[in-house]
């Protein structure tokens, strides 16, 4: 009888032992719940000027919903034709309002998703010790002043600088003196930081580069004469086509968001 009563007892504690391993190995296999985009793909296409920003949020996003972003920098022109002949963008970044404006006229954008990131402010950028004397936007029409600007047909920078020089008169005193119009704002950088040039119109936050550092000194350029723009963002129709409304919604929402990595980088937060 105790014998029984001992191999009763010992096939229960075996029981328990294997209940017990069970429930253990079921706990620890459960999956834990994946990120909010898992395996999800959209494709941004950004002004080059944002270029240091955008790669960080891109990464920080990409670590947070577990989704991938592909990129295209370019000038806002640029990337404008990708958005109009391949629908090649699901969120959409221009370097100024104006040409997010075009991409609503021609149905190309989700008017809902539409938002102001930062301000854009112009400046005008010298080579560090401003050997040339530059002080004012009339100081770009002095002989022997060598000038760069962005293409107004490229970039956004361009099409801004153009109409700044214009509401000053200054557009045809300034031309002779231009050496070249660069297709993207960072090759305007690279001209004055390698002496190339003695001045460009540049955006603001362009100051915080490593590339900028002891290389360039910055003349604001007074508030009457400044044209200040914003740069904005919003989802494409293309992301509702192809699949990516979702994620792309997230994206757009994240960047508006982090203000604090726009900040860091130069650019002042839009706070309209």
């Amino acid at each position: 009888m105790k014998s029984m009563k001992a191999l009763f007892l010992m096939a229960v504690l075996i029981g328990a032992v294997i209940g017990a391993g069970c429930l253990g190995s079921t706990n620890a296999s459960t999956p834990t719940k994946g990120k909010s985009f898992e395996g999800q793909t959209l494709t941004v296409c950004s002004g080059a000027g944002m270029i240091k920003p955008m790669n960080e949020l891109i990464k920080m996003f990409e670590n947070e919903t577990g989704a991938k972003v592909a990129v295209q920098y370019g000038g806002s022109s640029d990337i404008f034709g990708v958005l109009q002949t391949t629908c090649g963008c699901d969120v959409f970044i221009p370097g100024a309002w104006y040409y997010m404006e075009q991409a609503m006229k021609n149905g190309y954008i989700l008017n809902g998703t539409v938002a102001n990131l930062t301000y854009h402010i112009p400046v005008i950028a010298v080579p560090a010790g401003n050997p040339k004397g530059i002080h004012s936007l009339k100081d770009l029409t002095k002989p022997g002043v060598r000038v760069v600007l962005g293409d107004p047909k490229a970039c956004a920078i361009g099409k801004v600088t153009k109409k700044i020089l214009e509401k000053n008169g200054l557009w045809d005193k300034v031309k002779p003196n231009v050496v070249t119009f660069a297709p993207t704002v960072n090759q305007l950088l690279i001209y004055i930081t390698t002496g190339q040039a003695d001045a460009a119109i540049i955006w603001e936050d362009m100051v915080t580069w490593a590339q900028s550092k002891g290389k360039i000194e910055v003349v604001q350029i007074s508030p009457n004469e400044n044209l200040i723009k914003t740069i904005p963002t919003a989802v494409t129709t293309c992301a509702e086509k192809d699949g990516h409304l979702k994620v792309a919604e997230a994206f757009n929402a994240f960047i508006a968001n982090h203000t604090e990595v726009w900040e860091k980088w130069g650019f002042k937060p839009w706070k309209g």
